[in-house]
């Protein structure tokens, strides 16, 4: 099934020219993402879990878009946000939790029970200059490509290879611009894969790990690009001598205030993880991403949790994976809503942003001069119960309530079916996530 969307109405509304300069970062620049995995012992069931906090520009609407698996001509090229790339000749099904603006995704699975999410990160490789692959198109073109979380891996470096990475990651003027570090997973392991330029590195993880904006592969590498030692030795970084730390090589001699930030939500997450460990389950992940005293459920200024991901992914291949999406900011405030691939999947047209084709400013040149409304009908009914929430009125408690019985209704049913030992129909399975959010949408109407 193709997309359908909501037809987008051009509100356009002039920006402020400013000079176009290519930002690495400064001290006020925003910077800040939270992914985490468990995996076998650290698990409380045998499944990996899977979860993500996505931290964005506090007014970027992030939107659920389910694309379907599909063949491809032999020669078709393929348009990411900004640089076409040779497409494949299948694709598989994804789930994809994105900012409305561009092609990629923060966040996502596909119909094999891989599920990645990315994070910003800057090392003394200088970023580039000129538009490339986001991240986020890496991201959603491993889902795309990959059975497994190690394929992914191969993917993802194959395309910073040939293509590199680069472009402005926010939809404004003033470019914005990152590497990227990664966290992968499927049923049976994962991994975490982390970019400077073209060069990378990734190791396979044992127990429970997260990262946080920073990178945090040290001497145990899995994997690594072949020039990785080479280059740092020509540049002067490493001496060539002992145990190579990727991280202590490649990481800025002098951290911005952001990145020290984010090695405090780092140890945190690490310290949330380590008191489950051996009992980590997908309501345990659901906690920790809505923790505000360690910075992980972000608030700060102009910068916010826009959307959250939990997923469940069974060592036994005959279950489902569970992949729980809030499509809402503030997951302290916000229903986690369970989404399962089977026949009935199909885009939910509640969680669906408007489109602007041509006339988008992300389309015309010089990108982003003016601003367009992207907000979808959840995003903007679950906008309206936020506030009344934050006021403390017995209408906002109540919805509160609504909003943890309808998740505590999900968590329910797919404990049910996991638990289980008969195959359910995939027909209903694949029409879960619609159910959840029709009746989410129905509470804040």
């Amino acid at each position: 099934m193709g997309l359908t969307r909501p037809e987008a109405k051009v509100a356009v509304s002039e920006t402020k020219l400013r000079v176009l300069e290519m930002a690495t970062w400064s001290p006020d620049t925003p910077c800040s993402c939270d992914c985490f995995v468990s995996v076998s012992p650290a698990s409380a069931i045998p499944s990996v879990i899977f979860a993500k906090n996505s931290d964005r520009p506090r007014d970027e609407v992030q939107e659920v878009v389910f694309v379907p698996a599909g063949a491809h001509s032999p020669g078709s090229r393929l348009q990411c946000t900004y640089i076409e790339v040779e497409q494949v000749s299948k694709t598989h099904a994804v789930i994809l939790s994105r900012p409305s603006w561009l092609w990629g995704a923060e966040m996502g699975a596909n119909e094999h029970g891989v599920c990645i999410g990315n994070e910003a990160v800057w090392t003394k490789e200088p970023v580039r200059e000129g538009e490339a692959l986001l991240g986020m198109d890496l991201l959603r073109l491993a889902l795309e490509r990959s059975s497994t979380a190690q394929e992914a891996v191969h993917v993802i470096s194959g395309l910073l290879e040939r293509y590199g990475q680069g472009g402005s990651c926010r939809e404004d003027p003033t470019p914005f611009c990152y590497h990227n570090t990664f966290l992968l997973a499927d049923r049976t392991e994962a991994w975490v894969l982390e970019t400077a330029g073209k060069l990378w590195a990734a190791q396979r993880i044992q127990g429970a790990r997260n990262i946080s904006n920073q990178l945090s592969i040290g001497t145990d590498i899995s994997a690594e690009h072949p020039e990785l030692r080479s280059h740092a030795l020509a540049q002067g970084w490493w001496d060539g001598q002992g145990t190579f730390d990727f991280a202590q090589v490649f990481s800025l001699t002098q951290q911005p205030v952001r990145m020290e930030a984010a090695k405090a939500r780092f140890r945190a997450g690490c310290e949330l993880l380590q008191q489950q460990q051996g009992s980590i389950t997908a309501e345990v992940m659901m906690d920790i991403l809505r923790n505000k005293e360690s910075g992980i459920c972000m608030d700060s200024g102009g910068f916010r949790t826009t959307a959250s991901m939990v997923s469940i992914l069974p060592l036994d291949p005959k279950k489902p994976c569970v992949h729980f999406l809030t499509a809402t900011p503030d997951p302290s405030r916000s229903v986690f809503k369970p989404f399962i691939f089977g026949v009935g999947a199909a885009q939910v047209p509640q969680v669906l942003s408007p489109t602007f084709g041509a006339q988008d400013p992300v389309r015309i040149l010089p990108r982003f001069q003016t601003q367009v409304d992207r907000r979808h009908t959840l995003y903007c009914g679950h906008q309206a119960a936020l506030g009344l929430m934050e006021s403390g009125q017995e209408r906002g408690q109540q919805l509160r309530q609504k909003q943890r019985d309808l998740e505590q209704e999900g968590l329910e049913a797919v404990r049910g079916l996991l638990a289980s030992k008969q195959t359910s129909v995939l027909q209903e399975l694949g029409s879960l996530f619609q159910a959840f959010v029709e009746r989410e949408s129905q509470a804040y109407a």
